[in-house]
């Protein structure tokens, strides 16, 4: 069963009242990556290609640096740090605006125990304004039988 919006909100920061939704918390973007070289995943280890980050511009109206978005494929870096209670697994999923506009956001399962910045693919179709802090993405616990919790090298990313 997932969790409400509130338990979900103690587990996320930071927030605002509007990013608390009845089942889950609203992510924000902060960064947008263009991979650049390949990376590699092995039978005995993986590595992260090359990243660059797209330049954002100032929006007049709002005052928010925005990206503007070609289609292609990119990386999207949360805003919030998350903290995976240790009986618990968590899930992203898009918002229903970033389909709307011809966008998919893909994520993984985050484990129970897992702490940081995270990332999603996010795929743009049709060319897209993506104002920095927008939110882009939900994010929902539920509760989860585990032996162990999450010591993968993801911990703690993003946090610097």
């Amino acid at each position: 069963m997932y969790r409400s919006g509130q338990f979900v909100a103690e587990h996320v920061s930071p927030t605002t009242e509007d990013q608390i939704q009845p089942n889950g918390v609203d992510l924000t973007v902060e960064a947008v990556f263009e991979q650049r070289e390949p990376g590699r995943i092995r039978t005995d280890g993986k590595e992260i290609g090359e990243r660059q980050e797209v330049e954002s511009e100032q929006y007049t109206d709002e005052g928010s640096p925005t990206y503007y978005l070609e289609a292609g494929t990119y990386v999207a870096r949360y805003g919030e740090r998350i903290a995976i209670p240790s009986d618990h697994v968590g899930f992203v999923y898009p918002r229903s605006s970033l389909m709307r506009n011809s966008c998919m956001l893909n994520t993984a399962v985050w484990d129970a125990g897992y702490e940081g910045r995270g990332e999603g693919l996010l795929e743009v179709h049709h060319e897209i304004e993506l104002a920095a802090d927008a939110r882009i993405a939900q994010f929902v616990l539920t509760e989860a039988a585990h032996e162990e919790t999450y010591e993968g090298d993801y911990q703690y990313e993003n946090l610097d």
